[in-house]
Parts: structure tokens; C-alpha cells; sequence
């Protein structure tokens, strides 16, 4: 009997011991499972130390595989490059809506990660970006007119919404790399009215070149004439008779020089040689 209890005993300690082990190998494997921490592509991590002041913001962890205290925490970060868009009704200068449709390419600092966790927190794209992207977007289109965004500043509003947003941004931990303005739409209305403004404005240009042309070729007919008239006052001034009379007996001795049969009759009504015949 007393072996049996014997047995008994053992069997219980065995159990008990069997127990502990595989309570121990447990907690051994939720310890390892907490304390290792493995940062994907793109990504970047924040400490948070339970027993150890919080954030640790001496520290940006990069991509890979991470071993930590099983109480702390580590929060991750995406730190590509993101879009944000954004469609947004704003007020023209003269108090017009006009819709505006952007991108912004953004993405946290990564140095600063600590800093933007503990001050901003992960939702800082509502917190933060959009707001930004907004606020400059208002102040920038409403210095301009319908007519001004239509037509000609397309590249300077996209430009200064960019530099306004970046101004934002720049102290809060976000990098901004471009704003691009997508799209601008006007009232129906005010875009009928300010195409036909333009048509007609360069119909009037047009008018305006072809009467320049005009001008500028009748001044040019005009001269030319000018120029004629001249050179047949000149040249009348300067011919006499005596002169006329030489150049025709020069003219008619080169042509008897010629070896085409010919025949030459001096002394016609103005005293010059008469040529008659040749081939």
C-alpha cells in the first residue's frame, strides 16, 4: 500500500514538474514573440517605453528584424512617398467658386519619427497635411481672378500652393515633395463668358496685325516708287543727245565685231548707225 502511495506521489510531482516546464516554455515563447519586432520595406519604427519615459526619441528604427523589452512597444511608420488628393471648392478673388482639383506627394521625416509620434501622433494626415494643403489652397486662389486662373497663372498658383504647404509642413516633421494642380473648374457661365472675351480678343489682334501688314506694305510700294521716280530724274538729267548718239556707235561697232551677216547703214534720223539683216 505504501508503495502504491509512493507511485501516487511521483506520478503527482512528475505532473506538477511537467506542468511548470510547459507553463515555462510558453511564457518563454510569448516573451521571445513580444521582443522580437520585424520592420517590413517602407517602413520605420517608433519606441514606446512603458517603464522608461516613453518615447524614445534619441532613435528612429530603419527596416528589419528588432529585439526589444517584452513591456514596451514598438509603432510602426510608413515613410514612402504618399498622395494625398484632395477636390476642394474656393472663392476667386472677386468672390467666384471655383473647384480645384490637387495632389500632394508627401512623406514623414524619418529622423523625426519620435518627434512626430509623440507631438502629432499617426494620424497626422488629418491632422496635419490636409488641413495644410487646404488652408494654402484658399489663400492662393483667392488672389487671382476666374479670368487670370483660366488663362495665364495655371502655373504660378500650383507653384505658390506648393511653397505655402511646404512653409506648413516643414516644422511639423512632414516633407513635402510636389503639389500638382490636376484640374480647375469654373462656372459654367463664367467660363462661356471669358472664352468669348478671349475669342474676341485675339480677333482683335488679328484685325490689328493685318492692318499693320497693310501699312507696312504700302510704305514699302511707296518707297520703292519713290525710289524709281529719283533714278529717272537722275538719269534723264544726265542722258544728251551727244552721249545717246556715243553709246549707239559703241553698241553698233561690238555688233559689227559679230560674225552674223549683217548690213550697216550709217545715218539714220538720229545720226546713229542703222543695222539691218543678220541671221
Amino acid at each position: 500500500m505504501a508503495d502504491f502511495r509512493d507511485i501516487q506521489n511521483k506520478a503527482s510531482r512528475a505532473g506538477r514538474s511537467v506542468f511548470v516546464i510547459g507553463f515555462v516554455i510558453i511564457l518563454f515563447i510569448i516573451g521571445i514573440t513580444k521582443m522580437s519586432i520585424t520592420i517590413d520595406a517602407g517602413e520605420a519604427g517608433v519606441l514606446f517605453k512603458t517603464f522608461g519615459g516613453g518615447v524614445d526619441t534619441e532613435q528612429t528604427y530603419g527596416e528589419g528584424f528588432h529585439v526589444i523589452a517584452p513591456w514596451n512597444k514598438m509603432i510602426r511608420y510608413e515613410v514612402r512617398q504618399n498622395e494625398l488628393l484632395e477636390q476642394m471648392s474656393v472663392l476667386s478673388a472677386n468672390g467666384l467658386e471655383i473647384t480645384v482639383d490637387l495632389s500632394a506627394w508627401y512623406h514623414p521625416e524619418q529622423a523625426k519619427l519620435p518627434q512626430l509620434h509623440q507631438e502629432k501622433g499617426q494620424d497626422y494626415l488629418n491632422r496635419l497635411v490636409k488641413p495644410a494643403v487646404r488652408s494654402a489652397t484658399r489663400s492662393v486662389v483667392g488672389r487671382y481672378t476666374p479670368e487670370q486662373i483660366y488663362s495665364s497663372k495655371r502655373d504660378a498658383i500650383q507653384k505658390e500652393i506648393y511653397e505655402e504647404t511646404k512653409a506648413i509642413l516643414d516644422p511639423q516633421y512632414i516633407q513635402l515633395n510636389e503639389v500638382l494642380v490636376r484640374d480647375i473648374t469654373l462656372p459654367t457661365t463664367i467660363k462661356t463668358a471669358i472664352e468669348n472675351k478671349l475669342k474676341q480678343e485675339q480677333e482683335s489682334l488679328e484685325y490689328e496685325f493685318r492692318l499693320q501688314r497693310e501699312q507696312k506694305e504700302a510704305e514699302r510700294i511707296r518707297i520703292e516708287a519713290e525710289g524709281k521716280a529719283a533714278a529717272n530724274r537722275i538719269l534723264n538729267a544726265s542722258l544728251t543727245s551727244n552721249i545717246l548718239k556715243e553709246k549707239g556707235i559703241a553698241a553698233t561697232v561690238e555688233l559689227s565685231k559679230s560674225p552674223n551677216t549683217k548690213v550697216v547703214v550709217v545715218g539714220n534720223s538720229d545720226g546713229l548707225p542703222l543695222i539691218l539683216g543678220g541671221n
